[in-house]
């Protein structure tokens, strides 16, 4: 499938002492970018995040987030540390004995001791696995979200494709008579400015057979067509093709320019000018491919 560089996903996991939480979003880029913002906590982690991303997405700016919630944060009932908690009393008795003076311990102080709800020590080898699962999940739904992004690029792109082929179609029988009436009348021009004698010399007669060949469109309207086609063909076999397509719309660009610098009459040049239009717009939602 084509997939769009832009994509998001949420998920969040159940581990001992709290839960794991994952983000991660994607914008456009030439190439791929890492953002990471990961507790200290994992940061150990990061490395491997990295490489599992990397084997799931070849371009995009990608920011992963990745933070661990404590329990006591999760409305999770806790249990205090009695042991502590005298120990506690004991060490405040013993300091205002010597320094009457000394503040008291406050509530908030002591509950924020650490240790005071158990061993709150993370086991990090056992929550690296964890994250790990955790992003694998994520970026299934991320790689899903890009799938569906990419797909009304698509379809977008394949809707100017078919005005395009529309425009090519409507306007190249017209183009044998209009170069003929030009050639005409230059012929007409020349008759009178040089006479009739003078238009049937061999030499301008050459000149007028060089000159239709110059205003000749018909090779650029077959490579557009033949462009058109690959386009169509790319966007079909789907995966990375952003870059193939954004060389694509430059060499349809430079058959409309062609196109446009060789018309001899305004139907021509108008729909060089409307080729150009969409095949800009082709190229702005190419730059959101992967």
């Amino acid at each position: 499938m084509i997939v769009s560089m832009t994509g998001y996903a949420a998920r969040t996991r159940d581990v001992e002492r709290g839960a794991l939480h994952l983000e991660l979003k994607s914008v456009n880029s030439r190439y791929l970018d890492f953002h990471f913002r990961v507790c200290e906590e994992l940061r150990v982690a990061e490395p491997t995040l990295r490489e599992l991303i990397s084997s799931r997405i070849s371009r995009g700016k990608v920011e992963c987030r990745l933070n661990f919630v404590p329990a006591a944060t999760r409305n999770v009932p806790q249990t205090l540390n009695r042991d502590l908690l005298a120990r506690l009393a004991d060490f405040d008795e013993q300091v205002r004995a010597e320094l009457p003076q000394a503040t008291p311990l406050s509530v908030g102080e002591v509950l924020r001791w650490p240790g005071m709800f158990g061993d709150d020590t993370l086991d990090v080898e056992s929550l690296v696995p964890e994250a790990l699962a955790l992003l694998r999940e994520a970026l299934d739904d991320f790689t899903a979200s890009r799938q569906r992004e990419g797909a009304k690029l698509a379809a977008v792109i394949l809707e100017r494709v078919a005005r395009i082929r529309e425009l090519v179609r409507a306007v190249a029988p017209h183009i044998p008579a209009a170069q003929a009436a030009f050639q005409d009348k230059l012929r007409q021009r020349l008759q009178d400015a040089l006479g009739a004698a003078a238009v049937d010399d061999e030499r301008v007669r050459h000149e007028l057979v060089l000159f239709a060949a110059r205003i000749d469109v018909d090779e650029e309207l077959a490579r557009l067509n033949t462009h058109l086609d690959e386009v169509e063909r790319v966007l079909k076999a789907g995966g990375a093709s952003g870059k193939r397509l954004d060389f694509l719309m430059q060499e349809l660009n430079r058959e409309a320019n062609t196109l446009g610098s060789k018309s001899v009459v305004s139907a021509v040049s108008q729909t060089a000018m409307d080729l150009k239009l969409l095949i800009e717009q082709m190229r702005e939602q190419i730059q959101n491919l992967e």
